[in-house]
Order: structure tokens, then sequence, then C-alpha cells
């Protein structure tokens, strides 16, 4: 671990700066390297630090004389920003930003940004793919022929694609692009978004209904949408009640959007006929949790977004947002506008 006068115990110095330059602190981090975000800060002349710090705690204990936070999972809550009273940027890696108490940092003058469209082909891709996946089975016949086993019956009924429904909620940069996939391979698409006008039968250029009618039309249900109050378990008991026992739910926008406990019920009860699911209200997947035990689930630990070019530019992106803004220029993504 490399040390650096001024940086606190137990906190990594990626890229050492002279003194009086401005520290960028990365909070908490799993990626295995940080080449795109040193370059940045090289550039920039600041200097970068590493922590993998969580709790309160934690994080102002390693945040000492920080200018800009890059976070991945840690809450920045008030009580956090009112620790580091020289705070000015937030930049959290990737779209969502519910880690992130957004109008505690607008009250306090702080800029809080985002990569809003890093992942839209990434994500859109697995979405498909668990979509097809879960359609057709394919994990519980994957472990079916390692088993010795043919079995039919366990994956009916199988629907051919063209002709069936492909229903997106949150027609989005990620969600427009799922349902052009959607399209392409012969799905009919139907989609609902919160934004969409009133009355409106397109949006965004898909056709567009109330969110009840497109839950009890489609033969999948892929879900695009940011995690907000509103958002929370929009897909609960009732929204499941409405899907058609043959239906298959799709998850790669965020796990609290769905209700976990419905939704295991709804499939194990035969509510649901399966599901493809990469974001989860706990996350990492706690050992031994209900959706593991299931065969109609397909699941995947929160990498829809993940390809190389994807992964180059989140993290070049979140790092060029938070440096932009602590030398007081506008940075290509912020989230809370006009702070005071």
């Amino acid at each position: 671990m490399s040390t650096h006068e001024g940086a606190p115990a137990g906190v990594e110095v990626l890229v050492p700066a002279e003194p009086g330059s401005p520290v960028v602190l990365i909070t908490d981090c799993d990626h295995d390297s940080f080449d795109a975000e040193i370059a940045v800060a090289q550039q920039a002349g600041v200097e970068l630090r590493l922590a993998q710090a969580r709790s309160l705690d934690e994080l102002v204990a390693a945040a000492t004389g920080a200018a800009g936070l890059v976070v991945q999972y840690a809450q920045i809550t008030a009580a956090v920003m009112d620790a580091m009273p020289g705070l000015q940027a937030i930049s959290r890696y990737g779209v969502g930003v519910d880690s992130v108490d957004v109008a505690a940092a607008s009250a306090r003058g702080i800029v809080v940004c985002n990569v809003p469209d890093y992942g839209t082909e990434a994500v859109s891709d697995h979405a498909i793919a668990l979509a097809l996946a879960a359609s057709r089975g394919i994990a519980r016949l994957d472990r079916g022929v390692r088993a010795g086993r043919f079995d039919l019956e366990a994956i009916r009924p199988v629907p051919q694609v063209r002709g069936s429904i492909f229903g997106v909620v949150g027609v989005g940069r990620i969600g427009h692009a799922t349902a052009l996939k959607a399209r392409g391979l012969g799905y009919d698409v139907i989609g609902f978004d919160v934004q969409a006008p009133a009355g409106a039968t397109e949006y965004h250029g898909v056709p567009v209904a109330p969110l009840d009618e497109v839950l009890r039309r489609a033969d999948v249900v892929s879900l695009h949408t940011p995690l907000t109050e509103a958002t929370h378990h929009l897909v609960g008991g009732r929204e499941l009640a409405l899907l058609r026992p043959a239906a298959v739910l799709v998850n790669t926008s965020r796990g609290g959007v769905v209700d976990t406990d419905a939704l295991v019920a709804a499939l194990r009860d035969g509510g649901l006929r399966a599901a493809g699911i990469d974001v989860h209200e706990d996350e990492p997947v706690p050992l031994g949790h209900p959706l593991t035990r299931l065969d109609n689930v397909v699941l995947t630990p929160h990498l829809a977004w993940y390809t190389e070019e994807s992964y180059t530019e989140l993290k070049r992106r979140t790092a060029q947002n938070v440096v932009e803004a602590i030398a007081g220029r506008r940075p290509r993504n912020v989230v809370n506008g006009e702070t005071r």
C-alpha cells in the first residue's frame, strides 16, 4: 500500500500530488484495476486515494480532506456530508444514485454526478439474453443434461419469439435499446414510461400503454426504471398477479423495483413461469436465498452492465465527472442541477 503525507491510515494513495492539491477519494470499489481513474487524476493534477469504507465512521475517517468522492456501494448520507465540510462533489459509478442523499447534497451545494449512458448496449444485450434464457428454460435444461436427464415437461410451455409480446417498463436509453433489439428478434413490443404524456400511444418510437395493460398483455416484461421512492416495489404482489402464469419477468434495473418476497411466491406457486434477475434487493445475494433454490429463475450478480468497453468508459467518466466538478466546471452528467 502506498502512503503519502496527510493520507489517513488504511487509505491507499493511487496518485500522489503536490501539497495543497485537491483530493479525490474512491470510497469503496470492487473493481480489479484503477488505470482509467489514475490516468484522469494524473492529467488533472489531483491526488487520488482508495479506501474500502462503507460505514459512517469508516467514511469520515477515510475522507479527511477530500474535495470529491467516487462511490460504488457506500451510502453517502447527510451525516457523511456534514462530517466533510470541504466536500464539493460526489460521483457514482453507474446510472443509479439511490445510495446518495441527493436532496441533502443539493442543500449543501454539493454536486452529484452519475454516468447514465455508459452501459446502454451491455444492459440491453443482457436483458435480451435473460429473457431468452428464462423463456426457453436454458439454465434448467443445462442442469438436466449434466445430471443425465431429458425433461421437456419442466420447461413447458415454450413459446416462439415471433408473435410474442415483449413489455418494456421504462423506455429510457436502456429500455429503448432493449425494445429495438426485442423487435429485431420478432417480438411485438409494448412499453410503459411514467414520463410519457397522458394519453400517449407512442413514446420514443415505442407503442405505450398503462402499466397494468402492459403487465396483462406481455409474454415477457423487462424492467428498466430507476429506483426512486415512486418506483420502490413498483412490481409487487398486485402487479405480479396481473401477469399471465406463462409470462417471464426480467429485471436489470434495480433490485428494489421488485418486491422479492412477492416474486418468490409467484415463481414458487405458479403465478409466474420464470424470471431472469440481475439485480437484487440484497447484494451480494445471501447464500441460501429463496431465489437461489428455484429452478425457474436465471440469476446473475448485477453484471448486466459489463463489457470491456463499458467497464473502461464507466471508470473514466466517473473520474472525469468529479474532477470537473471540483475544478469549478460543469461535469458532463449532473444529477442535481443547480445547487446552493
